[in-house]
């Protein structure tokens, strides 16, 4: 994949790592419709790219994202306000069914609707000063990307409720005890932690990833047979694969694999 760049988003490609990267440092990374279409299209244009192993998503400028515009927000009427949140929940869905691991590099704050853009990534690596959560009790609305759905799979219906009927930001040490974040950072070393985070997801058998994350999808949706079941196929689908037959070759030979993601 070509590094590529449209007006609110730029796609930076290393290796077989990509970075998305939210291009409006002027506004803190907050979204508009337009910023929320571009994601959409990066986000697919990555997962589609077999040559793409994992991905990060990152903000310019040191900070991840602010949440959606205010200015934007406050114009908006409930029609407006629909069809851009149908919009950002398509964008959700895209991340959340990504076969491309996903790391959110989360510096300087990842607020409200920035928050939000986090939770369906597989990962999350937090600055240690970081402002970090959901505050629109205090705008005289909700949380509804989200929060009430994917934050209580992460760290449970109480804390949930706590982080979102309050409207306080999750200190970034609380946020690596209840497990909302893979890890915390110092602030400057953010982006490159994501990115070393992501570079090694991608020495791992492509097709071992990507039938994985098919089988996390299935976990909360159906019941228990049913989701093992599911596991076993792909399973089996990966380990009819030349990526299975080097990986237990170089195990037991003692060298390194070299997948070839066949």
């Amino acid at each position: 994949m070509p590094s590529i760049e449209s007006e609110h988003v730029r796609i930076e490609v290393e290796d077989s790592r990509a970075d998305v990267v939210i291009t409006r440092p002027e506004k803190r990374n907050a979204l508009t419709g337009a910023a929320v279409r571009d994601l959409t299209d990066a986000v697919h244009a990555v997962d589609a790219d077999d040559a793409v192993r994992a991905a990060t998503l990152r903000g310019e400028g040191g900070v991840f994202c602010a949440g959606f515009d205010l200015e934007m927000m406050a114009e908006n009427d409930v029609r407006e306000h629909d069809a851009l949140h149908r919009d950002f929940r398509a964008l959700l869905d895209a991340i959340d069914g990504m076969t491309t691991p996903t790391v959110a590099a989360v510096q300087g704050a990842g607020i409200a609707g920035g928050f939000e853009l986090t939770l369906p990534c597989d990962f999350r690596v937090l600055g240690a000063d970081a402002k970090y959560g959901v505050i629109e009790v205090d705008l005289g609305i909700f949380p509804h990307q989200g929060s009430t759905q994917r934050l209580p799979r992460l760290v449970g219906l109480a804390k949930a409720k706590e982080l979102v009927l309050t409207g306080e930001f999750v200190d970034p040490a609380e946020a690596d005890r209840i497990n909302l974040v893979t890890e915390v950072a110092p602030d400057d070393e953010v982006d490159d932690r994501a990115r070393e985070l992501a570079d090694s997801l991608t020495e791992n058998a492509p097709r071992g990833v990507e039938n994985a994350l098919r089988a996390f999808s299935h976990t909360f949706d159906v019941p228990l047979d049913e989701g093992l079941d599911y596991e076993h196929a792909l399973a089996m689908e990966v380990y009819g694969t030349d990526d299975r037959r080097e990986g237990f070759e170089a195990q037991l030979e003692g060298r390194d694999p070299e997948f070839s993601g066949r």
